[in-house]
């Protein structure tokens, strides 16, 4: 069987310039390469090996300079939202906005989250609008050209700790504490290395010297970090009586800065299965149109029949 194959196939490749098959030289009249001369053709080729060589190197120094940086690397988490299909946990959300009133919101800011953004994913109105009653928000100026305190509403934005950088920056030892807004997708691993660096303080290994008011955490690029530990076991009470671990208390505010940085994350996830399902079913009207009426007419053939005289 093989070598009647052969056979066929031999013979089919030694009729050149028949017209089932083109000969070599029919097909190189084609070629955009033959009018090229030998020193341009010798050009381009070395360029694109410089231009590989290139990219190697460049890639290869990236993974050095990131392997010399001595940053350890947060595991994946099995976060209950990185499904296709999966909204954040809301009550994760509403526990995470109390961590960070009553831990983070002591240094630092979130001044793009607004109280009426909690309405409807956390809280009800009335509960936002307690909320923001709590704070005093600076306001102003009055008709005698001052500024004054009022209980806040819920346009107001989450009031800042310090009221410059440069007030943040000399109460925490010259380190400026960031704004948490957008602080999940600033960062390589996102939701993960924010929960590794909450829960990731560990004593120095020997032969690292921190400076007076840093603290070691082996996920913090270089290992000192002037942020210290900030949550422990039970150091808040949560309302809803789940119990305060670190690991929990973490894993609330992780999830609460997930959704300040993407408030549509739900809403993504609900639109793309209604894309996918109004186009899974326009897809099946197109097939049936093509196959039952519009091959149809492609392969209509019309035959004329002059009239007979």
């Amino acid at each position: 069987m093989a070598s009647t194959v052969g056979r066929i196939c031999a013979s089919r490749l030694l009729r050149i310039g028949t017209n089932t098959i083109r000969s070599p030289v029919q097909i190189s009249k084609y070629s955009t390469v033959k009018g090229w001369s030998r020193g341009k053709k010798a050009l381009l080729t070395t360029m694109g090996v410089i231009a590989g060589g290139a990219g190697a190197l460049l890639f290869a120094l990236e993974k050095s300079i990131s392997a010399a940086d001595l940053e350890l690397h947060p595991p994946k988490y099995p976060w209950s939202h990185r499904g296709y299909f999966d909204s954040l946990d809301h009550a994760s959300i509403r526990r995470g906005y109390e961590v960070y009133k009553q831990v983070c919101a002591a240094c630092h800011s979130m001044k793009y989250v607004c109280y009426r953004n909690l309405v409807g994913v956390s809280h009800t109105e009335a509960e936002a609008k307690a909320e923001a009653e709590d704070q005093l928000i600076e306001d102003g100026p009055n008709d005698v050209g001052e500024m004054f305190k009022r209980p806040g509403k819920l346009s107001d934005h989450f009031p800042s700790p310090y009221p410059n950088e440069e007030a943040a920056r000399a109460a925490n030892n010259g380190a400026y504490p960031p704004d948490l807004t957008y602080i999940s997708p600033g960062r390589h691993g996102e939701e993960d290395y924010i929960f590794s660096i909450l829960t990731g303080y560990c004593d120095p290994p020997a032969g690292v010297v921190l400076r007076e008011g840093q603290y070691y955490n082996p996920y913090f690029p270089g290992g000192a970090i002037s942020m210290a530990q900030a949550l422990y076991n039970e150091i808040i009470e949560y309302t809803d009586g789940t119990p305060a671990t670190q690991s929990q208390l973490a894993k609330d505010v992780t999830v609460f800065l997930k959704w300040t940085s993407k408030p549509e994350h739900d809403l993504r996830k609900q639109m793309a299965i209604k894309v996918l399902v109004i186009f899974t079913f326009f897809s099946l009207v197109a097939v049936y149109w093509k196959r039952h009426k519009w091959s149809s007419l492609k392969t209509r053939k019309l035959f004329y029949q002059p009239p007979k005289n």
